[in-house]
């Protein structure tokens, strides 16, 4: 964080020397009225402000490993996850959810390789309740062998579309026409994200 820290430092004070950040952030103080829920993977490299041009307020974000969503539990269940879609969904009322998946993705790449994570046992766990098994994300032999297993992260998105949809909040309002579900692919190394058309059941650049 040492590199970091001198901005954290810095930023009250940018903040203050501008009326229309202190505007700005007075506002989010009061509430907030963002304009999708967006979950992404964990991934350091992968920020959704970034590529989106976000400014504070505009998305509640959801980031879990290989931006995977959980199974609806409803109470009996509970999660971190599911709670964090519930209160978007339900409470903020987004009209929109992003499921991006990206390039170079390490928990879709390991579940497709089969990696010994024996080690990293809570991770192995994760991966093998979240995400689809290793035949349904790799078409075929040779796509294993790939570095940035794009394919299979773009089936793995589709799938948790699909988990979405599960959801009780989700699967309302998208019928009454107040929600759309997006499906986003992000190519780290060159910034393109396509997006899922049903029609086409492809993805295709935004």
């Amino acid at each position: 964080m040492q590199s970091l820290i001198p901005h954290v430092r810095a930023f009250p004070a940018r903040i203050d020397a501008r009326a229309d950040e202190r505007e700005s952030f007075g506002r989010l103080a009061r509430g907030q009225s963002p304009e999708a829920l967006f979950i992404t993977c964990s991934d350091s490299r992968v920020v959704p402000s970034v590529f989106t041009g976000a400014r504070p307020g505009q998305l509640f974000e959801l980031r879990t490993a290989g931006n995977a969503v959980p199974p609806y539990g409803g109470a009996s269940a509970p999660s971190g996850e599911a709670a964090t879609i519930e209160y978007a969904v339900g409470v903020l009322q987004v009209p929109e959810i992003v499921v991006c998946g990206h390039s170079h993705c390490g928990a879709v790449g390991a579940r497709v390789r089969g990696d010994d994570l024996a080690a990293v046992p809570a991770v192995g766990g994760w991966l093998a309740a979240q995400l689809p098994e290793p035949a349904e994300l790799a078409a075929d032999d040779d796509e294993r062998h790939q570095a940035d297993v794009a394919a299979a992260v773009q089936r793995h998105v589709r799938a948790q579309l699909a988990r979405l949809r599960a959801y009780p909040c989700v699967a309302q309002r998208e019928a009454a026409g107040e929600l759309r579900l997006r499906g986003w692919f992000y190519a780290i190394d060159t910034g393109l994200v396509l997006e899922h058309q049903p029609h086409a059941d492809a993805f295709l650049p935004l």
